[in-house]
């Protein structure tokens, strides 16, 4: 694995409270990121039924026997698990005992507002920077970055980014929109995504241009709320003006 530039602030941050949320898009490291760093602390991955369902039903027994420190992986696949690490933090009064990762931050932010509240450190890991795709030992031009895209499989793998990324785009919407966003009208927001495609690194204004012809965007709309959260976009304010995002 290469050496994320986070890495320094997450061990920092790790040692300074008792626990840290690593949030941010799917396949952006997250995972990787947290085994590299704490390799001392057990791991439990959520995704694993026969482990989410442990957690489940029994959330007391299940944090028992991690009460020192763990990784969880995908904590928003059992957000009630959140109480407990509440009360095992509370009790220990230490740094450095949990590392919760997630994906859906639909839900995932909410939750850990309301019972880590001042216990958590938050990092937000987004796909690899230019200097860390570098990393990978590639001489590829500006272009062919914009290309590939910055998530890390494809650079660890060399695999084609055409069917990487729209693989990725077929779960992403099958899975986190449908479960978690309660999105019905699946194919309005995919052509809202390949709008949006069409325009990465720039502002997203009321309205864009669509063959030739105006396109409204609200920018306070259901869509545009899920793209944000889901790490997409990021919003603009400027004073005087309307609010934008940059896609990201």
């Amino acid at each position: 694995m290469i050496t994320r530039e986070i890495e320094f602030v997450a061990r920092h941050l790790f040692s300074t409270y008792p626990t840290i949320t690593i949030t941010g898009a799917r396949q952006s490291g997250k995972t990787t990121l947290a085994r590299t760093l704490f390799p001392e602390l057990p791991y439990l991955n959520l995704e694993e039924l026969a482990t989410r369902e442990f957690a489940l039903s029994d959330p007391v027994a299940f944090m028992r026997k991690i009460e020192t420190g763990a990784i969880l992986d995908e904590i928003q696949r059992v957000p009630n698990l959140l109480s407990q690490v509440q009360a095992i933090v509370d009790e220990a009064r230490k740094n450095g005992l949990f590392v919760l990762t997630g994906c859906s931050q639909f839900q995932l932010m909410e939750s850990v507002s309301q019972s880590l509240a001042g216990r958590t450190a938050l990092l937000q890991l987004w796909p690899l920077t230019i200097a860390e795709a570098q990393l990978f030992g590639g001489q590829w031009s500006l272009d062919e970055l914009m290309f590939r895209g910055f998530y890390p499989r494809i650079y660890d793998q060399d695999l084609s980014p055409t069917r990487v990324l729209g693989d990725y785009f077929g779960t992403y919407i099958e899975k986190d929109l449908r479960t978690f966003a309660q999105i019905s009208d699946l194919s309005s927001f995919q052509r809202f995504m390949r709008l949006c495609a069409g325009r990465v690194g720039q502002l997203l204004r009321r309205s864009i241009q669509n063959d030739n012809q105006e396109v409204d965007i609200d920018l306070r709309s259901k869509q545009h709320r899920i793209l944000a959260a889901a790490l997409s976009c990021q919003h603009s304010q400027t004073l005087g003006q309307d609010p934008q995002a940059l896609l990201s």
